[in-house]
């Protein structure tokens, strides 16, 4: 962490920020109402959050997680989920499509891994999960960007 003074993205231009959070909320209800579990959907937070290094949003959506009732087992073990038997079909599918969204960089979102989503989730939720990350990458950015401070 450096000493430099950083703006506030969120602040600077509240309008895009509340269109940000008004987008999140309705990405939260599409998510719902394609039957995604509450927990994993703040599981595919914490992940996006895990793989882009956001302190801020992985102390957010952990709290969150813990809240809802996550267990702190599948949320220290979320790096390596694949290793683990900790989660369903359904879980490992969100998951996975989660992290070639969130790394689409590394080769974008490879037919492999969208194919292996598309076997286990329906189309809604395909979307959900596509749009979950979508705004999750953002908030990281926006949160990275402006160097949100956590703790000391």
């Amino acid at each position: 962490m450096t000493n430099t003074q950083r703006v506030n993205v969120g602040k600077q231009h509240p309008a895009a920020y509340k269109a940000l959070i008004a987008l999140s909320a309705e990405v939260e209800e599409a998510a719902a109402a394609a039957g995604l579990d509450p927990l994993l959907v703040e599981l595919l937070k914490i992940r996006t959050s895990q793989i882009n290094g956001c302190a801020f949003c992985l102390r957010m959506h952990t709290r969150d997680a813990l809240k809802k009732g996550e267990t702190t087992d599948r949320i220290t073990v979320l790096p390596g989920w694949e290793e683990t038997g900790y989660f369903s079909e359904t879980d490992r599918a969100a998951l996975r499509l989660t992290e070639a969204i969130t790394r689409v960089s590394d080769g974008h979102v490879s037919d492999k891994d969208y194919s292996a989503a598309a076997a286990v989730l329906t189309a809604d939720q395909v979307s959900a999960v596509a749009w979950l990350a979508t705004v999750m990458n953002a908030f990281n950015r926006v949160a990275i960007t402006s160097r949100y401070p956590v703790g000391g």
